[in-house]
């Protein structure tokens, strides 16, 4: 891996020579750079390309004499159809930044992430991927958060990008090697891009003998047979040109060309264009390095960097990828032009606010047009982050009007939406969303700032800005701890940053206590790289698992699930070993050339069951689980018996938990389609997960589901039960299902044929080239098992909702009886939340008895929130709770206040002995409070219950108390009207 960053397309610093050591002139230059240390500094990662000053820069050369070269656009046509058209690769369209079935990553970083399941031999040999063999592409890539991070540094210099393009072509499996890569190369870049030769280096691996790698010679003298010169082929270690996919996995060396910025002009400045990797080890988990079974090409170019030096810019924000952004900005904030200043050069950071904003306006609009939107966790709180920063730096530093973020969103997509056809597709929601949550977060932003400012105002000048203050205004604001620092450094102020480290450090301590308090996960059983090569260096073939396709409906309506014969292949212990027999109830893998076992895939959980092994008919062994690695499918079975390879079995599925799963599946298929027919048919299904126990379904909205719609979606799904409509399945081509309107797929590979399930409708007519049957019916590729009819699945409906991120929901629905039961449990509640309206509309006459039903509203709205019920019914009791709460409470003050009134009352019947006294306390606007107590020598004549039912009745309220003592509330806007009413009153009463 490269000194400046492997496939990473930036800039790096331009080094500056030392001045007491000339730059030696000629032919010798470079070798007399190479010599002298110049050359190694040219290499050494740093910051970014710093600009130079104005005077420096208008003495130096330029780039390249070259005329302006073609827009990014033809230039990354030119890559592709290079490819394409002159050494037979296959173009694949990029990937969603949002990561294929990868848990470790958060967004996309590098364009061989897609192809990793090659790399791991864990691809799927029917896909169109196990059939690649030469391919290229255009990449996105986002690199901000976890092991590749550029957040903080976007904007400081002139180079650094959280979104960029990679440039790619892979060779795998052998297709072609080290020479064909590096000829390929160096044919496009200075025959087709005409970079001259000479402003190109190369770097090779230079070997590392504590692991017994030998220098990569080959490269070397591929480049040297090619024509570059030795003094422009220098050799490396392996933190530099030995690439590795993380902490395991394939790896190999590399080989990168670097493009020489400096023109001949004193020493090299040199910047990677292109990272050439050749796959032949994988870093296994002990650390060791082993030889793949077979070798592959991964090469990367960051399409930026390359549009920067063949468009003659110093830097990539020059380029015509973001010139339309910077202009946007300019003229719609209240800023200067844009100067490419960095630095203390950068007068107010307005250059720096430029860059942000047009990088991050771009990585938020490919993130969300790929189903990444801001939220709270993972991928989702970074991009909130990103957008924060964004929103900071429009509205603070240039002086954006409010919602000017999302105004640039149109200028992004026609940038790159000829590239990225989902950029055009998503442009409204994009924009609706960004300028949602610049409002958000600008109220968020001013608390924040008139936070700062009032601490500085306490601090003395030279205190450290307190960590807490910063801690609280990244938990409670959501301001990130970056911009948080920023705002403090425009303002001259040093955060306490080792008190920040030591609050992190107790966050980090907090999460792996309550990590550690989690049960331990069960040793995963898998089949790695080497497993799976030593099954096809045997010729193996892949699991036939067409059997658990094998099952019918019944005339009665039950289903019948065959069993199905196998031989034992292969046995694996714990720790992954291959094993010849295993028994004495041990838990191990078991490979078979067939089964009819569902592996865990697209969401479905896998089957559950037994299996019997021949001759041992009255023993059964538990299959607990199958998963699916590379085609083979690897059973979990606890060996209660003996079990050896070349055995004979029987298998059986636990018949309930696969029907469990077909309810649960089809109907997740019709919650598709229901949602389509009432949000739109651009609704976009963002995951699934079902059991027999529940479904989940994550789906794409605009704006949350109201309960109408919730309802309309169960209504939907109900009729389509209720006609008992057939399932059709049936495996076609894949290609024939890329054209029709409406059809659903996901990101994910598919295997070719594909199955289609189509719901009510054959699927040959539901694939005609005219048929529209996909727009109204359910219509999807999906390698699940599913239901031959809907009528089984017996009721649906959405107990839980649960937002992901902004613009992302996730639903829970259950089905059958159990979504019966949430119905009627649904009902009961309502049942009781209405006759607690109606008790607290009989009002209470004491505190007590108010703050007991008070109390018991509190609890009925537990009850609610937690029960599984109709979610939309849950909604609706939650706000008729919310409103009978907000009564109980003004109850019981109403009470209470009353008891203070009357006590007051006593008080004054106490001073003057023998006066009956009523008082009057005004409340709300309007509202009215009365109290009373009468004199024993004036009962029975006068009472208090009287006296005040009297007045509160002329208030147009009640009364309620005792002979001596009362109190009630009515309203009235002339107090003095009453009080003249209740004196005349208790006179006559005497």
């Amino acid at each position: 891996m490269s000194l400046l960053t492997c496939h990473n397309p930036l800039f790096t610093t331009p080094l500056t020579p030392d001045p007491e050591k000339p730059p030696p002139e000629g032919k010798m230059a470079a070798a007399a750079w190479l010599e002298n240390g110049y050359l190694w500094q040219a290499f050494r990662r740093v910051p970014g390309w710093k600009s130079p000053c104005p005077k420096t820069w208008a003495h130096r050369r330029q780039l390249s004499s070259r005329p302006p070269q073609p827009s990014a656009s033809v230039i990354r046509t030119a890559f592709l159809h290079f490819f394409r058209d002159r050494h037979g690769h296959q173009l694949v369209p990029s990937a969603s930044v949002m990561p294929r079935s990868d848990p470790g990553l958060l967004f996309v970083n590098a364009g061989m992430n897609q192809f990793k399941p090659i790399f791991l031999g864990t691809v799927d040999p029917r896909s169109e991927m196990a059939r690649f063999r030469r391919v290229a592409n255009s990449q996105k890539c986002v690199r901000t958060g976890g092991r590749h991070n550029d957040l903080e540094d976007v904007g400081r210099d002139l180079s650094h990008h959280t979104f960029f393009e990679m440039l790619g072509n892979w060779a795998f499996g052998g297709e072609y090697f080290k020479e064909e890569a590096c000829s390929m190369a160096w044919e496009l870049l200075t025959h087709i891009y005409e970079i001259p030769q000479d402003r190109l280096w190369v770097t090779y691996f230079g070997g590392n003998p504590p692991e017994g790698l030998a220098p990569d010679y080959e490269s070397r003298d591929i480049w040297l047979s090619l024509g570059v010169p030795s003094s422009r082929v220098l050799s490396f270690g392996p933190s530099e040109n030995f690439w590795e996919m993380g902490e395991i996995g394939p790896c190999g060396p590399c080989t990168e060309i670097h493009y020489d910025l400096s023109g001949g002009v004193g020493p090299p400045q040199l910047v990677e264009l292109w990272n050439l990797v050749f796959m032949q080890y994988n870093r296994e988990a002990d650390g060791s390095l082993q030889l793949l079974p077979q070798r592959h090409v991964d090469t990367g170019m960051g399409l930026e960097r390359l549009v920067a030096v063949l468009q003659n810019k110093r830097s990539t924000y020059d380029t015509d990828l973001f010139s339309p952004l910077l202009t946007a900005i300019q003229q719609g904030c209240r800023a200067p032009p844009y100067q490419g200043q960095v630095g203390k050069a950068d007068g107010g950071h307005t250059d720096m606010a430029y860059r942000v904003v047009a990088d991050h306006i771009r990585t938020l609009s490919i993130c969300m047009a790929d189903g990444v939107y801001p939220g709270m966790s993972g991928a989702s709180l970074v991009l909130r982050q990103i957008l924060r920063r964004a929103i900071r730096f429009s509205s603070e530093v240039l002086q954006a009007p409010p919602g000017f973020l999302s105004s640039l969103v149109p200028i992004v997509v026609e940038t790159l939406g000829d590239a990225y056809p989902e950029l055009q597709k998503n442009t409204t929601q994009i924009t609706s969303l960004v300028a949602e949550e610049e409002t958000a977060f600008l109220s968020s932003l001013e608390r924040g700032r008139r936070v700062i400012d009032r601490t500085l105002q306490q601090l003395g000048p030279s205190h450290l800005f307190p960590a807490e203050v910063a801690w609280s205004l990244s938990g409670n604001l959501g301001l990130p701890l970056d911009l948080v620092g920023l705002m403090l450094e425009e303002k001259g102020v040093q955060l306490d940053s080792a008190g920040l480290e030591q609050l992190a450090q107790e966050e980090a301590q907090r999460r792996s206590q309550a990590q550690q308090a989690k049960p331990a996960k069960k040793a995963e059983l898998r089949l790695d790289i080497h497993a799976l090569s030593q099954l096809q260096r045997q010729g193996v073939p892949p699991t036939d698992d067409s059997s658990k396709y094998n099952y019918s409906l019944l005339p009665n309506g039950s289903y019948e699930f065959g069993a199905c014969e196998a031989e034992i292949i292969q046995l694996y212990t714990l720790d992954g070993a291959a094993t010849d027999s295993v028994g004495g109830g041990q838990r191990c893998g078991l490979l078979l050339d067939k089964t009819n076992f569902y592996a865990e895939q697209g969401g479905q959980a896998c089957d559950r069951g037994y299996l019997i092994c021949k001759g041992q008919q009255d023993v059964l062994f538990p299959v607990i689980g199958a998963q699916i690695y590379g085609g083979f499918i690897l059973h979990e079975v606890i060996a209660l018996e003996t079990l050896k390879v070349g055995d004979q079995v029987q298998l059986h599925v636990d018949e309930e938990w696969r029907l469990g799963c077909m309810k649960k599946h089809t109907a997740t298929h019709l919650l598709s389609w229901a949602l389509r027919q009432e949000l739109g048919p651009n609704t976009q299904q963002c995951g699934s997960h079902l059991s027999p126990e529940r479904l989940r379904f994550d789906v794409a909205t605009l704006a949350p589901l109201t309960s109408e719609q919730l309802q309309a979606v169960e209504e939907t799904i109900r009729v389509a039960v209720g006609q008992d409509k057939p399932v059709y399945m049936a495996e076609v081509a894949l290609e024939l299902t890329t054209q029709i309107p409406g059809l659903r797929s996901l990101d994910e590979v598919y295997p070719d044929p594909v199955r289609v399930v189509s719901v009510g409708v054959p699927v040959a007519i539901a694939l005609a080239p005219t048929s529209q049957a996909a727009l109204q019916t359910s219509v999807e590729l999906c390698c699940g098992t599913h239901l031959l009819r809907t009528g089984a699945i017996g009721d649906l409906t959405i107990v839980g909702e649960k937002p992901l991120s902004k613009g992302i929901v996730r639903l829970v629905a259950v089905t059958g009886e159990q979504a019966q039961q949430a119905r009627d449990v649904g009902q009961n509640l309502a049942q009781e939340v209405e006759a607690a309206s109606a008790r607290l509309h009989q009002g209470s006459q004491n505190v007590v008895e108010a703050q007991h039903l008070s109390k018991a509203v509190g609890r009925l709205s537990d009850t609610v929130d937690t029960a599984v019920m109709p979610q939309w019914q849950r909604r609706e009791l939650q706000a008729i709770l919310k409103r009978l709460q907000r009564r109980a409470n003004t109850a019981i003050r109403k009470l209470e206040i009353g008891l203070l009134l009357v006590k007051v009352v006593k008080q004054l019947c106490e001073q003057v002995p023998g006066a009956s006294v009523l008082l009057l306390s005004p409340q709300a606007p309007g509202k009215v409070l009365c109290a009373c107590q009468v004199a024993q020598d004036a009962v029975p004549t006068l009472t208090a219950e009287t006296w005040a039912s009297a007045v509160c009745s002329h208030m147009g309220g009640k009364a309620w108390g005792s002979r001596a003592v009362a109190q009630g509330s009515g309203n009235t806007s002339d107090l003095e009207a009453v009080l003249n009413m209740a004196r005349a009153f208790a006179l006559n009463q005497q």
